[in-house]
C-alpha cells in the first residue's frame, strides 16, 4: 500500500488528484496538510484522511510514503526540500519554483535523498503530441524553423478561478506561469535549448498578474518558438503549429494534420494522422515509479527547464527587452 499526503488544496487541480488517487486500489490518502487549516480540515474530512496542521510533524510520520504538492508556488521549495529530507517521494504541480535558485535547491535535496520526483506535464502524454514528436524526430517536417503553441481559457474573464490565483507573491505570475507552462515545456521538448526570450504580458481584467501573455523564444540552432496563453479567451481552440523545411504539422484540439514534401503524390494536401495511445498521466506514472522503481519521464531536469524559461520570460517582460538565457 502506498500511503500519500495531500499538501494543500490551494491548486485548482488538487481535488482532481485526490479523486484519481482514491481510484487506485493500492493507494490511500492518509493525511492532508494545508497552509490554511480552515480549508484543509474540512477537505481532510471529505476525503477520509487525517488533517495534520504542522508540516514537520506530518513529514516525520512513519506511515507516509509520498506527498502530492499542490501548495502556492512560492511554498514549493520549503515543502519539497523538507519532504525530500524526510525521505518522502514527491509529485508536484508545475512550476517547480519561481526562480532557478530555489529550483536548484530543491533538485539538490531530491538528489541527495534519492526519492522519486515527478512534475505534472500532462500535454506530453497526449496522443497528438506523441505523434507529432515522432514525425519531427523522423524528419518528416525537416528541420523545424518555427513552432507556435496556444493554450487558453476564460478563467479570469468568467471569474471561475479563485481570487488568490492573481496574487503575485504566492503565484510568481499569472497566465504564463500557470496555463502557459504547457506551451513552455512543449516548446522546450520539441526545440531544445533556448538561447534568448522576449515577452509581452498584460492584464485585460486589471489584476495584479498577467491574464493575457505571449513569449517568443529563439532556440539554439535557430528555431523560433511562440508560447501563447490567456485567461480571457473563451472558446479558444488548442492550437499547435510546427513549421519545418520539409513540411508542416498542425494540431487543433485533438487532431493532427501533416503536410510534407516526403509524402508521395500528395501535393499540397494535409493528411490526418493516426494517433498512438496516450501515455499514462503523470500522476499514474509517479505512483508506478514509487511502486516499482521505474524511471519517470518528467523529472528534475524537465522541471528545471520549465523554471528556466519562466524566470527569463518574466524578466524579459519586466525589463521590456530581449533577455539572453545563460548557458549552464
Amino acid at each position: 500500500m502506498i500511503r500519500v499526503a495531500m499538501l494543500s488544496k490551494w491548486h485548482v487541480h488538487a481535488e482532481g488528484y485526490a479523486k484519481h488517487l482514491q481510484s487506485i486500489p493500492d493507494v490511500t490518502i492518509r493525511y492532508v496538510w494545508d497552509e490554511e487549516p480552515d480549508r484543509g480540515l474540512p477537505w481532510a474530512r471529505d476525503i477520509g484522511a487525517i488533517f495534520e496542521p504542522q508540516l514537520p510533524e506530518l513529514l516525520a510520520k512513519d506511515d507516509l510514503d509520498a506527498v502530492i504538492v499542490c501548495s502556492p508556488t512560492n511554498l514549493h521549495p520549503e515543502i519539497m526540500i523538507r519532504a525530500a529530507q524526510a525521505g518522502k517521494h514527491i509529485f508536484t504541480e508545475k512550476v517547480l519554483a519561481i526562480n532557478l535558485k530555489d529550483c536548484d535547491a530543491v533538485i539538490d535535496a531530491v538528489r541527495k535523498a534519492g526519492v522519486v520526483f515527478t512534475i505534472s506535464y500532462p500535454h506530453r502524454c497526449m496522443p497528438v503530441h506523441l505523434a507529432l514528436k515522432k514525425a519531427v524526430d523522423e524528419g518528416l517536417l525537416g528541420k523545424l524553423t518555427l513552432m507556435r503553441v496556444r493554450n487558453a481559457h476564460n478563467g479570469a474573464l468568467a471569474e471561475w478561478l479563485p481570487d488568490y490565483w492573481y496574487d503575485p507573491e504566492t503565484t510568481g505570475g499569472g497566465a504564463m506561469m500557470d496555463l502557459g507552462a504547457h506551451p513552455m515545456y512543449l516548446l522546450r521538448w520539441y526545440l531544445g535549448k533556448p538561447a534568448r526570450i522576449q515577452s509581452m504580458f498584460n492584464s485585460y481584467t486589471r489584476r495584479s498578474v498577467d491574464d493575457n501573455a505571449v513569449s517568443t523564444i529563439e532556440f539554439v540552432g535557430g528555431a523560433l518558438g511562440v508560447s501563447e496563453t490567456s485567461l480571457v479567451s473563451p472558446m479558444s481552440p488548442y492550437i499547435v503549429e510546427a513549421y519545418g523545411t520539409e513540411g508542416v504539422g498542425i494540431i487543433q484540439d485533438q487532431t493532427l494534420r501533416i503536410r510534407s514534401k516526403k509524402f508521395p503524390d500528395v501535393g499540397a494536401e494535409f493528411i490526418v494522422q493516426a494517433l498512438p495511445d496516450a501515455l499514462p498521466n503523470p500522476l499514474d506514472q509517479f505512483i508506478e515509479s514509487v511502486r516499482s522503481g521505474a524511471a519517470t519521464l518528467f523529472g528534475l531536469e524537465e522541471a528545471r527547464q520549465l523554471t528556466e524559461l519562466m524566470q527569463y520570460a518574466y524578466q524579459a517582460h519586466r525589463e521590456e527587452r530581449v533577455v539572453a538565457i545563460p548557458e549552464r
